[in-house]
C-alpha cells in the first residue's frame, strides 16, 4: 500500500471515527508499519489527526491490528 492510499483510508476511518473504525485504522497502519516503517506511521498519525480522533500516539507500534504502546 502507498502512503497516499493509507493517508486516503485514514481520513475516511477517522472522518467516522468510533471503536470500529479506530480497528480499521489500526490494521491500516499495521500495514504501513509493515511496508514502509515507524517513521511512515508516526507521520501519519501526526498529520491525519488520529492522536486526537484515535488517541494512537507517535511511537506506537502496530502489528497485526494491534496498537503496542512504546516502551
Amino acid at each position: 500500500m502507498t502512503i497516499d492510499k493509507a493517508r486516503e483510508l485514514l481520513q475516511v476511518q477517522a472522518g467516522f471515527g468510533g471503536f470500529y473504525n479506530g480497528n480499521a485504522a489500526k490494521l491500516i497502519l499495521s500495514e504501513v508499519s509493515r511496508e514502509h516503517g515507524q517513521a511512515a506511521v508516526d507521520g501519519l498519525i501526526r498529520e491525519v489527526g488520529l492522536d486526537r480522533v484515535f488517541g494512537f500516539e507517535p511511537g506506537t507500534r502496530f502489528e497485526g491490528g494491534l496498537a503496542l504502546k512504546k516502551s
